[in-house]
């Protein structure tokens, strides 16, 4: 049994898909102030800010417990508008043996449709599936959206 999943969701939103993508690879320092509902703080531990290899210590709240996940960023595509980023530490690698945000933003109208993906390997076969973590990026991205409409 293979215990590689994935969970996928999308939300439609104001904000432009250039504009959700830009502060999603590039802006990533802003984002806790973009969704203080969601994160605490970000730090980066390696690279530089909107780099691809680039290393980040992300501090949020999550299931009621202060928490971080260590995560690199794999690719940005400016064309594709999406951005991939890699668990290598904290929460997320305790929880799973591999764990990878996709978030692709794709215009429609004035805004645009958020499609989160979330491909994770679970440590065993009875371990929870990411749907909590799932909700968690919606509602982030919501939180981001509601900020970029005062900007």
């Amino acid at each position: 049994m293979s215990l590689f999943e994935k969970v996928e969701a999308e939300v439609e939103i104001k904000a432009s898909a250039n504009r959700f993508h830009e502060v999603n690879s590039k802006r990533l320092a802003e984002v806790p102030k973009l969704s203080p509902n969601f994160l605490q703080s970000v730090d980066l531990v390696e690279g530089e800010w909107g780099q691809e290899g680039s290393v980040m210590c992300w501090y949020f709240l999550f299931d009621g417990k202060a928490v971080m996940s260590k995560e690199v960023i794999e690719t940005i595509d400016d064309k594709n508008l999406l951005v991939t980023f890699k668990a290598i530490g904290g929460i997320l690698k305790e929880m799973y043996k591999s764990f990878k945000f996709i978030i692709q933003a794709t215009p429609k109208g004035e805004g645009c449709l958020v499609h989160w993906t979330l491909e994770y390997e679970k440590l065993n076969a009875d371990d929870p599936d990411a749907n909590t973590m799932l909700q968690f990026a919606i509602g982030q991205t919501k939180d981001i959206d509601a900020h970029l409409a005062l900007e």
